[in-house]
């Protein structure tokens, strides 16, 4: 049984989402990347044509999947309309719009994100988007 309190758990919760929607914010890859545990669990589905989706763990999942991710993609908007919290869940929800810089297609998806934070860190993020709009994207199909 935790004995941190739900709402010392939820502030901590949003404190980690703040800080994670800041650093995204600056472009600052490094602290994002510092706010997921060693063996955090990163779930990003999509298709094999796209470099970044997948499964990763830990720190180094988190920054290989941003350095694909801006590798691959111009980002144009990135825009949160709802930040949901309840103890150590957290869910982050909004819209996107980037440029596949291969092929100049747009893309452009509503997402959701699901955090799970232990211990004022990241252990789990689990991102929704519309997948095939990426394979669109990102394969000129």
């Amino acid at each position: 049984m935790s004995t941190q309190s739900p709402t010392g758990s939820a502030e901590a919760t949003r404190g980690a989402i703040d800080a994670y929607l800041a650093r995204l914010a600056e472009r600052d890859l490094d602290g994002a990347v510092r706010l997921f545990s060693e063996d955090a669990e990163w779930i990003a589905p999509g298709s094999p044509a796209v470099p970044w989706s997948g499964n990763r763990t830990g720190q180094a999942g988190v920054k290989e999947f941003f350095t694909l991710l801006h590798q691959y993609l111009q980002p144009e908007e990135f825009t949160v309309t709802h930040i949901v919290v309840d103890g150590e869940q957290g869910v982050i929800i909004g819209h996107l719009r980037d440029t596949v810089k291969a092929n100049g297609k747009p893309l452009t998806t509503p997402f959701a994100a699901h955090l799970t934070v232990v211990g004022g860190q990241v252990t789990r993020y689990h991102l929704f988007e519309d997948t095939f709009a990426l394979h669109q994207a990102a394969t000129g199909d």
